[in-house]
């Protein structure tokens, strides 16, 4: 069996993916490997692509429009002051839209700047790495909101 890790978009398709929390008109919500954003999550596409430009433009109007209903889940589920999104690419070579909680607890360096501009400790150290007992109160609400939208 592969690691749900090798292919996230498969994987959330078969229902494998460990951390999916909803699928949304326009793709796959998961919860993010790392929280030291606590509630960063993921969308992925309903099929693999590489960018959003492969995207039918019905199918990118949709995956747009889910990213942010996964960032109102976020807001609304954390004590954030704003949403983040970033559809990047350069080094997962497939479409995938980050959406990070920005926090005013946050130092007001980081604020203002990307969060790939923080250290490369806070992506890899276990402490902020995805944790069921830390997380999960969290992860749930978000997919609560998540699931309630989805209704509608």
């Amino acid at each position: 069996m592969t690691n749900w890790q090798e292919n996230r978009i498969q994987s959330a398709i078969d229902g494998t993916n460990p951390m999916l929390m909803a699928e949304l008109p326009g793709g796959y919500a998961v919860f993010g490997d790392t929280q030291f954003l606590p509630g960063y999550s993921v969308l992925l596409p309903k099929r693999n692509v590489a960018s959003l430009n492969e995207l039918t433009l019905t199918e990118r109007r949709v995956f747009l429009d889910s990213m942010g209903i996964l960032g109102d889940a976020v807001l609304a589920s954390t004590n954030a002051i704003r949403i983040n999104y970033d559809i990047l690419g350069n080094t997962d070579q497939f479409l995938h839209a980050h959406v990070f909680p920005r926090y005013e607890a946050e130092s007001a360096d980081h604020l203002r700047k990307p969060v790939w501009l923080y250290d490369s400790d806070y992506w890899v150290k276990l402490q902020y790495l995805y944790s069921l007992k830390r997380d999960d109160e969290l992860r749930s609400a978000i997919t609560n909101y998540l699931m309630k939208s989805n209704s509608k």
